[in-house]
């Protein structure tokens, strides 16, 4: 592969030549691993979901984005947009890094629809001629028309002495008739992560306020991405903390990404009293989520589907990652559900129902292969070692999702998945489970698996590389079981 260097890094799009995004594009449309319904790339590498926000009838969502190839360069705004979460419009570039407060790209951050205008902040990334950096808070305006203008300085120049330049994506919020951001941080002292609070009557003028106070201490040296928002009475404190070590099958992951569940918290002393820390998605590729509130009310996530620091198959094509699919968040007691937005049915086509009853055996589901597909299947009265699915089934390959009895878990094991990467993180997932029955939504793409258990109280995200003739499903039983299976194709019909 390709080296970089920092010269060829920090290029930006407008230091591009037409013919030189002509043939990377061209690279990019014959990789045979694009997706078909979620949000990628047209060229180079897509990271957090950033600007997430519901405004003049539309969603709009800008991701991460260096356009010259699969690695992380100078970062741009991507922008697109939406009014079903399903069929996205291109709006093109939203953002390109050209002012000082912004030297070295357009780092994470929010939306606020408010006084007719989405509000975006993000933060500005700079470095000296000694490469140090500083963090600069940034704002920019985009009006009815989506044209977007930036303030001529940064609203937030200088950051409090107790962190260090680890301190970025803003998330902004109303709160009592006050704005507020949230803000990832590291303190030098311990080099511990923690959230920062900032304060404004206007959207312009902030103040620091202080740090959210957690028992989550000790954990992790940077919080990437924070995002608040209050569920059922409840105050939910979602962020992606960088450096938690692995423990048993929790956080095996480069990075983790999860949440706290408490009281609301409140701004005046930035108290919060919450239970424990935990993951949001228990598969492999997963990160920086954002969410929204859509206009009846549900709160909807849609996170990065990939890790910082991990190469991918799709780096040789020019490319690199994609969005999740949106999920609709619920809370069940002190746990968030996710579950896939209900707007997505509308991709169904050719739906197939069947049942099965299962004594130690596997069986190949008959007249159907497919590449991209949703699958709804529910194993009943579940009884001896291990019930399960193939799927992306092939004659070498093969990603499996099961149900391990006596180990009382969830595995997905992509171990036979096609293409290998990021092996030193291991091949399997898991979580604990148990019960006689298990509900599973799966959606397929060209090369990913996003597995949804018991209307989203677990779910299961990964990226796979798998050949296009691999496009069997079976499902199998250690034992006995009762399989009910619904599987639809999915088509992004152009609208």
């Amino acid at each position: 592969m390709k080296e970089w260097t920092r010269e060829e890094r920090y290029r930006t799009i407008l230091e591009a030549s037409d013919e030189e995004m002509a043939v990377l594009k061209e690279k990019v449309d014959g990789c045979p691993y694009r997706q078909k319904f979620h949000i990628q790339p047209t060229t180079g590498l897509l990271n957090d979901p950033n600007g997430f926000a519901y405004f003049n009838g539309e969603y709009h969502l800008f991701y991460q984005w260096f356009p010259l190839g699969p690695v992380h360069g100078i970062k741009h705004w991507y922008h697109v947009s939406s009014k079903d979460l399903v069929h996205w419009n291109d709006c093109g570039v939203g953002i390109i890094p050209s002012e000082y407060f912004e030297s070295h790209g357009a780092f994470s951050g929010s939306g606020l629809a408010e006084n007719d205008k989405l509000y975006l902040f993000y933060t500005g990334n700079t470095r000296n001629d000694k490469w140090e950096r500083h963090p600069y808070q940034c704002l920019a305006i985009m009006d009815a028309e989506g044209k977007i203008t930036k303030h001529p300085k940064a609203i937030v120049e200088e950051l409090p002495e107790i962190y260090t330049d680890n301190f970025r994506d803003p998330k902004v919020f109303k709160e009592n008739d006050k704005y507020y951001f949230v803000i990832g941080a590291e303190r030098k002292e311990g080099n511990l992560g923690t959230i920062a609070v900032y304060e404004s009557g206007d959207l312009i003028n902030w103040n620091y306020k202080g740090e959210i106070k957690t028992s989550f201490f000790g954990n992790g040296f940077m919080w990437e991405c924070p995002d608040y928002i209050k569920i059922d009475d409840k105050g939910v404190l979602i962020f992606s903390p960088q450096g938690l070590e692995a423990n048993g099958d929790k956080y095996k992951n480069i990075f983790q990404s999860g949440y706290l569940i408490g009281n609301k918290i409140d701004f005046e002393n930035l108290e919060f009293n919450h239970g424990e820390f935990r993951e949001l998605d228990r598969g492999f590729d997963f990160y920086a989520p954002q969410t929204t509130k859509a206009p009846d009310g549900r709160y909807i996530l849609v996170g990065w589907m990939g890790l910082p620091e991990i190469a991918y198959p799709t780096d040789e094509n020019g490319w690199a990652h994609c969005l999740t699919i949106p999920r609709e968040l619920s809370l069940k007691g002190d746990k968030l559900l996710q579950k896939p937005v209900r707007e997505l049915a509308s991709l169904r086509k050719n739906e197939r129902v069947m049942s099965y009853a299962l004594n130690n055996e596997e069986t190949t589901i008959e007249d159907f292969k497919g590449n991209v597909y949703e699958l709804e299947c529910s194993f009943e009265n579940i009884a001896g070692k291990r019930v399960g699915l193939k799927l992306r089934q092939g004659i070498k390959e093969e990603t499996v999702f099961y149900y391990d009895l006596e180990e009382k878990k969830l595995v997905l094991d992509r171990s036979h998945s096609g293409k290998d990467f990021a092996v030193e993180y291991g091949r399997e997932r898991k979580c604990p489970y148990e019960g006689k029955n298990l509900k599973l939504q799966i959606f397929i793409d060209t090369s990913s698996i996003e597995v949804f258990v018991n209307d989203g109280e677990e779910v299961f995200t990964a990226r796979i590389f798998t050949a296009k003739d691999s496009s069997n499903i079976s499902i199998f039983a250690h034992g006995k079981t009762d399989v009910n299976l619904k599987i639809w194709d999915l088509y992004l019909d152009e609208k």
